[in-house]
């Protein structure tokens, strides 16, 4: 069924990213608060929340963030994905590694492709790590060798440049 309000609510958001891109993120916070505040449960006031996260992230303000991406209800799979993975790197910015892991993990689950998937699993093979479990960690890492090997050769080559330029 056809809403007039959905259809006006998705353009809403592109205000808030056009500052956050221009590294404006209080201006892009005050645009998307507005925006949130006037299409929540729209598809352009739940993108807008999703963007509103970030910009609470980039900030520092990691439980800020936490809450508005808690509350993001969208039905496309690649940015409920990144939804979740962003709740997941706001955990691990607060030091909350085994939540931080198990919402990476959730996330690479949840849609099997060859950019987020991996992704989230070498985010939660490093908390994993943190958390002193390296069975995890190395089970995080064998998936990726094993089920993405683009990006895993991406991630040894990107190593060795870095032992080329800085050792």
């Amino acid at each position: 069924m056809w809403n007039p309000d959905n259809d006006k609510s998705k353009d809403s958001y592109w205000a808030g990213l056009n500052y956050a891109t221009a590294d404006s993120t209080d201006m892009a916070i005050d645009e998307l608060e507005a925006q949130v505040k006037k299409f929540d449960g729209k598809v352009g006031g739940e993108v807008a929340q999703f963007v509103l996260a970030r910009q609470y992230m980039a900030k520092g303000e990691f439980k800020d963030a936490l809450k508005e991406l808690e509350n993001v209800d969208l039905s496309d799979v690649y940015v409920s994905v990144m939804a979740k993975g962003l709740r997941a790197d706001c955990h691990s910015e607060l030091k909350d590694y085994e939540k931080a892991a198990n919402l990476y993990l959730e996330a690479a689950e949840a849609s099997d492709n060859d950019f987020t998937a991996p992704m989230y699993l070498m985010k939660a093979g490093l908390c994993a790590e943190e958390l002193k479990d390296f069975t995890m960690a190395t089970e995080c890492y064998e998936k990726i060798r094993d089920n993405y090997t683009s990006f895993a050769s991406q991630k040894a080559t990107q190593q060795k440049v870095r032992k080329t330029l800085f050792w």
